[in-house]
């Protein structure tokens, strides 16, 4: 087939992902697409892929793309004619120790928060359903019997099928070699067989991906790892029906292939491919069998399925895998371009993702707009750190080690730290801090006390850190606790449309006076919250934004895609050009006076809401007037070259007002009690600021436009489904993280979506929507009795609509 001159999309790759997304652009969008492959369908990962299929992931948005592929798998071939070799065997996970264990009992509790039914089984209970298996050291396993498997190839064909039935046109055989671009935006696909000019191009290449996105200068921070499996001979009491198993605690998983096993694992010592360019031929190809390497999983696999130590083996597959720095997937539209958008990195999910993925990237595409909350899995989640590949590929391979690995809460990566520091590194070091990392930046966690071993010991339960956060939560609430925050994303508009193009973006009304700031979301065409940050009005033409670390790159992008057409403004980021300190409690105003002894402070002359530069050390300082933990504060914004000099007066001075370091688990626990909601958890883009008691920060009244303002019209003036609010616990025990079921008189009514402890209450608190398709008031709220359903066990909780805390001495909305 030649090409044609131009095509509306062009998706590059012809892999499970690209097929699905082209089937989806042609089907929903009834768009002129064309998918071009360089070599033929599947010849990439597709084709040797395992074809295990689960669904069940700890974001409720992706479980929705997983349970989506299984629909569909279960009826493209009605509509296609060909066989996906879907099997809906279920799948057993098994558990060896009570950690494990425990996690079950939460995976259990999270499937049910989604939809869902696991079943938790005794080792006699496992054994009935798989009688070829040892389990003498298991604990017990979970079931999902909508889990199964199936063949990576038949799937993709079929999809391409059903893309050429809707009218995309797919040509084999033709390499993409560069783009053509008008400033940002792509205008022109280079090929080896000719030009095509286009409106969008999605990146579905695969292995390749990385360095399709290169040519068009965008980061797509992918490593390929050399993956394994078996295939053995035929073996006696294996059948068709065979459910799926993984293994975790022995890293191998077993899927039945004509009558036999597949078996393969994720070694905690896995070998990367390159960090190079895939070469452009290696296609339908496979690495040397390893047999050294594989070694360990056989151990393990011989273990849990005796038979195995005499069954023959037809085949070793070993062939690369496209794995992520973060174990999630790659989706969206890149920072970086205006018309591309990636499917890509999919970390031996892409068969359980093909479907969904296909589904969410075409929307995405030709709305603009992602149609769930993908943030887990969203591009821009990444930094010009994932441009450095040597640092891409050693995270990712720890992330890979991980990838059956106990999923302990908090847990941090280790590899390729530190990376970014703040100039106070060294001096929090020496005072006990145990870092954590967030998109490159280490960051103060929290402090050992002298006798603490300054490291996290994870666990499921209690950690270790647990007593010390706790000192550090009520010396901010009993006196005033010093925060290093230097690795807050800031960006700086300037410019004669400034204003007016923040007040065309953002809900809450940002066109105040110089010297104020204003806290406020900023609405997809849904509604849903997709920024939630601070804007702080330095001069008539200049504002200052504040958003939190892990968000940099999405805000920064989100922001700029959105400002009107013209605007007559400049974004730029200054996150490296200002460090930041956060000085809250009680005597936070008797430290910074004394601190900026020629500034006045009071509450009069400085009020909450307010900015103004102060002069510490003899340093210029921008000083906001806000808190995220709900007592008297001040974040201190200083040229990062001088913020040792303030950070050292600050602790000087603070000596006499029993100043304390405190970490980020702190600010948590504070924040819980407060009632501040976490973006990306507690709100997000599926969540309108109605449904999460925020529609104080939405300017309807106002009468000016804004983004998403006929989305947040129709939610102020129509009955909620569902409304966040806060539970508490009575017993101090309990451990809340999220996603813990909401039981309302018995029924399901929602799950949480943070959780924590509240050092002052003395109990655990959660945060969560509670649902009702017929309407959720405040009286619908209080009349009922509540649950919260902890690691598959009930647990009376106490429903709360106003903060749990709620000092005196500062209002939010003072």
């Amino acid at each position: 087939m030649s090409l044609p001159s131009h095509a509306q999309v062009v998706v590059i790759g012809g892999g499970i992902i690209g097929c699905s997304t082209a089937y989806h652009l042609a089907r929903d969008h009834k768009a002129d697409v064309l998918l071009l492959e360089q070599g033929q369908l599947t010849s990439g990962s597709t084709w040797h892929a395992a074809g295990l299929v689960g669904q069940l992931r700890s974001s409720a948005s992706i479980t929705q793309v997983l349970k989506y592929s299984v629909d569909l798998y279960k009826r493209l071939d009605a509509e296609t004619g060909l066989e996906t070799g879907w099997k809906m065997t279920g799948c057993l996970r098994l558990a060896c120790n009570e950690d494990r264990w425990t996690e079950y009992k939460r995976l259990a509790t999270t499937a049910r928060s989604f939809g869902m039914e696991m079943a938790l089984l005794s080792p006699a209970e496992v054994k009935a359903m798989w009688p070829l298996m040892n389990v003498d050291d298991l604990v017990g396993a979970s079931f999902l019997p909508t889990d199964g498997q199936a063949s990576p190839s038949d799937i993709t064909q079929s999809l391409a099928k059903g893309a050429r039935m809707h009218g995309a046109r797919i040509v084999e055989g033709v390499g993409v070699t560069g783009f053509a671009m008008d400033g940002k935006r792509i205008t022109r696909v280079e090929t080896t067989a000719g030009p095509v000019t286009c409106d969008l191009v999605i990146n579905c290449a695969g292995q390749w991906a990385r360095q399709v996105g290169t040519m068009a200068g965008i980061n797509v921070p992918l490593q390929p790892v050399k993956h394994q499996f078996v295939i053995t001979e035929q073996i006696e009491g294996i059948t068709s029906a065979t459910p799926t198993v993984r293994d975790p605690d022995r890293r191998t998983y077993f899927k039945e292939e004509v009558g036999g096993l597949a078996l393969g694992g994720y070694e905690p010592d896995p070998i990367a491919w390159t960090t190079g360019d895939v070469p452009n031929d290696f296609q339908f190809q496979l690495f040397d069998d390893n047999w050294d390497h594989f070694e360990q999983h056989l151990v393990n696999a011989v273990h849990r399925v005796p038979a195995l130590e005499t069954s023959g083996v037809k085949q070793m597959i070993n062939g690369p895998e496209s794995f992520t720095p973060d174990g999630n997937f790659i989706l969206g539209a890149a920072p970086e371009c205006d018309n591309m958008f990636v499917g890509a990195g999919f970390n031996a999910f892409g068969i359980a993702s093909g479907g969904g993925a296909g589904w969410v990237l075409a929307e995405w595409a030709m709305t603009g707009e992602a149609p769930l909350d993908l943030w887990s899995v969203d591009i821009r989640r990444f930094s010009g750190l994932h441009r450095d590949r040597d640092w891409v590929c050693e995270r990712t391979l720890e992330a890979y080690g991980k990838h059956y690995t106990i999923g302990f809460p908090h847990e941090e990566y280790e590899s390729g730290r530190p990376r970014i520091v703040s100039p106070l590194y060294e001096r929090l070091k020496e005072r006990g801090a145990v870092f954590g990392s967030k998109l490159g930046w280490e960051r103060p966690n929290w402090f050992a006390r002298p006798g603490d071993e300054p490291r996290d010991i994870y666990s499921m339960g209690r950690q270790n850190w647990f007593d010390a956060v706790g000192e550090e939560h009520k010396a901010v609430r009993k006196s005033v606790g010093l925060f290093d925050q230097s690795s807050f994303a800031k960006f700086e508009l300037s410019g004669p449309g400034a204003a007016d193009a923040l007040e065309a973006i953002c809900s809450n009304k940002v066109g105040k006076p110089a010297g104020r700031l204003t806290y406020t979301q900023l609405l997809n065409s849904r509604g849903g919250i997709e920024c939630d940050l601070t804007v702080a009005r330095l001069a008539e033409d200049l504002f200052y934004i504040v958003t939190g670390t892990g968000f940099r790159t999405h805000d920064g992008a989100w922001i700029a895609d959105h400002l009107p057409d013209g605007t007559n403004a400049t974004l730029r980021d200054v996150t490296e050009d200002y460090g930041t300190l956060s000085l809250m409690g009680p005597n936070a105003r008797l430290v910074l006076a004394e601190a900026a002894p020629d500034d006045d402070v009071s509450n009069e002359a400085f009020r909450f809401g307010h900015l103004r530069e102060i002069t510490i050390a003899g340093c210029p300082v921008r000083a906001l007037r806000v808190t995220y933990v709900g007592e008297l504060g001040w974040e201190l914004h200083i040229p990062i070259e001088k913020t040792g000099e303030v950070f050292d007066t600050l602790m000087r001075v603070g000596k006499a007002h029993d100043i304390r370091l405190a970490g980020y688990r702190a600010i948590e626990s504070l924040r819980l009690e407060k009632g501040y909601r976490a973006w990306g958890a507690d709100i997000t883009a599926n969540d309108s600021p109605y449904e999460a008691g925020l529609g104080w920060a939405v300017k309807l009244k106002s009468g000016l436009a804004f983004n998403g303002r006929a989305a947040a019209e129709r939610a102020a003036n129509s009955p909620l489904k569902k409304k966040l609010a806060a539970f508490t616990v009575e017993d101090p025990n309990v451990v809340l993280l999220g996603r813990e079921t909401i039981l309302r008189d018995g029924a399901f009514a929602g799950y949480l979506t943070s959780g924590g402890f509240g050092y002052t209450l003395g109990k655990p608190i959660g945060y969560g929507y509670v649902r009702n398709a017929d309407g959720v008031t405040d009286d619908y709220l209080t009349d009922g009795s509540y649950e919260l359903v902890v690691a598959n066990e009930p647990v009376p909780a106490t429903l709360h609509l106003g903060p749990l805390y709620d000092p005196k001495n500062e209002r939010v909305k003072a």
